[in-house]
């Protein structure tokens, strides 16, 4: 078949979903009153037709996505912005929207010198078609016999169409072997992976009959639409399957029936409460060989590391308090080896505010502690899951960032920390720096065999590992890089954190509608 290659290659734990998406609602308050220093009339562009403002926009939870808010006071004669009144702007990212209480965030407009602008405020809202999951069984009646001996062994390839006219795999069934009547098992798939939230959108199916050596022989297609599938059992979701590739027709026999059908809809958890975060090393930070070199022209590899991965997620947490340990180093003043101190010396309070404050205690510990082996990981994973024990009613998720440049030194008592760290609201990053081996990162990210411990398997995959090196730029330019660091390490919290929540049943609370505020008359752009 034409598309063998692509399902051949289709993993669907690391296929490409379409982004969920954001309803944005835009409001102002208090702006400055233009009248008082300007001739133009207040109004609005013809497309805006109400007291605020809405944004269907793209989220990806493990980006920095950011936004500009342009406000100005518009008049109806010219559609050149340069010719209206300029109210103020803002700058934020979409996860810092999202990220804030009830989905709501207030921000003081600034850009003009000596003026006090108003505020405008954002409410976040995820449109309830993004939320569907839909589940679905097939069955299929007089399939070709494409094999010399037997039967065939079919397998259904769904793509969801693309706005260029291609078409992209979406999901595959398990090969029902030598059977040309087979009942396929149910699956589960997001609709915006089917349709991309347009329901009329073509859906094509492929019947294909599985060869061991891969040239799967194909024995024809379908096509239908999720409004279609959602039909249920009926008439209309009987298939016939026709065969007309490389000018092949036939006679049509065989059929594909949509057997069950169902939605379900639920709320995403778009917050974390607590992102904590630990550092390890050895070596001498003054010396340029150390990963913890201080150079005065760029950042080291940990700082690199941290500022990625937590710029992103500091969004998500609301007081943007950040407790930050180290790990392995002997302290201050006897030369105490420690496996998890806090890095502002503060072991009463180990928070820093946000994470700039995190760079500064971290580039404070190098100058007044010692760096010393082993690298013991599980003290860390123990401190933050007595932490996480504490609160499992689904109102806080802990997210700790581990940086190390050394091999894991108590991998017995790591692995124990990890499966009972997985029944916990948390999960687990692990960026290693510098050439180490770092094959037992690979064995705790558990994405090929689930984590275990004297017989005990891990609830969930709470682990993300990557390697720094795999990230550096040679050409220097470290923005993209880290960006995709970032992308890569953040991509599977979303659904860590959703494994949970749906383990121990809780459901996530809908934010509050947004209102419109009557005082304000706005032109927002972006």
């Amino acid at each position: 078949g034409d598309n063998l290659k692509d399902f051949e290659d289709f993993d669907p734990l690391n296929s490409t979903v379409p982004a969920t998406k954001i309803e944005v609602t835009v409001s102002c308050r208090n702006l400055l009153d233009m009248d008082t220093f300007s001739k133009s009339d207040p109004g609005k562009l013809s497309f805006f037709h109400s007291e605020y403002q809405k944004f269907v926009l793209d989220y990806f939870f493990e980006e920095k996505q950011n936004l500009r808010f342009d406000v100005y006071n518009v008049d109806m004669r010219s559609c050149n912005l340069s010719k209206h009144d300029f109210l103020g702007q803002i700058f934020c990212t979409l996860g810092e929207i999202i990220g804030s209480p009830g989905g709501r965030l207030e921000r003081t407009l600034s850009g003009i010198p000596g003026k006090k602008c108003g505020s405008i405020v954002f409410t976040a809202e995820e449109l309830s078609n993004c939320r569907d999951i839909a589940t679905m069984q097939f069955c299929a009646n007089k399939l070709d016999k494409k094999d010399f001996f037997g039967k065939s062994d079919p397998f259904l390839v769904f793509y969801r169409s693309n706005e260029d006219g291609t078409f992209t795999i979406c999901h595959k069934t398990e090969v029902i072997k030598n059977n040309l009547n087979p009942v396929w098992q149910s699956f589960t798939i997001p609709v915006r992976a089917l349709c991309n939230g347009d329901y009329d959108r073509t859906v094509k199916v492929d019947v294909y009959d599985w060869d061991r050596d891969g040239s799967h022989d194909f024995i024809g297609e379908f096509t239908t639409s999720y409004r279609e599938l959602s039909r249920g059992q009926s008439q209309f979701n009987v298939y016939e399957v026709s065969c007309v590739r490389r000018n092949k027709k036939k006679t049509v026999s065989d059929l594909v029936t949509l057997l069950s059908f169902k939605v379900e809809s639920e709320h995403t958890f778009m917050f974390f409460r607590t992102c904590i975060l630990a550092f390890h090393s050895i070596g001498n930070p003054s010396q340029p060989t150390s990963l913890h070199y201080m150079s005065p022209y760029q950042m080291n590899a940990y700082a690199m590391a941290l500022k990625a991965v937590g710029e992103i997620i500091q969004d998500y947490d609301s007081d943007k308090l950040f407790p930050a340990y180290g790990f392995g180093a002997k302290l201050p003043p006897d030369g105490k080896i420690s496996h998890g101190f806090p890095l502002n010396s503060n072991t009463e309070n180990p928070n820093c505010v946000g994470i700039e404050g995190v760079l500064e205690a971290y580039f404070h510990t190098l100058r007044t502690v010692q760096l010393y082996g082993p690298t013991n990981f599980a003290p860390v994973i123990n401190q933050v899951a007595r932490c996480a024990a504490e609160v499992t009613d689904g109102s806080q998720y802990f997210v700790l960032l581990m940086i190390t440049d050394g091999v894991i030194s108590d991998m017995a008592q790591t692995k124990e920390a990890v499966v009972n760290a997985a029944s916990l609201p948390m999960s687990l990053i692990i960026v290693g720096v510098g050439p180490a081996e770092f094959d037992a990162m690979e064995e705790l990210d558990g994405d090929e065999v689930r984590v275990s411990s004297r017989g005990r398997f891990a609830e969930r995959d709470i682990v993300q590992f990557v390697p720094f090196r795999d990230y550096i730029d040679r050409s220097g330019n470290q923005v993209l890089s880290m960006a995709r660091l970032a992308k890569d390490v953040l991509a599977e919290i979303p659904d860590q954190l959703m494994s949970y929540m749906k383990s121990r049943g809780i459901e996530a609370r809908p934010p509050q509608p947004a209102t419109s505020d009557p005082t304000s008359d706005p032109t927002i752009s972006t």
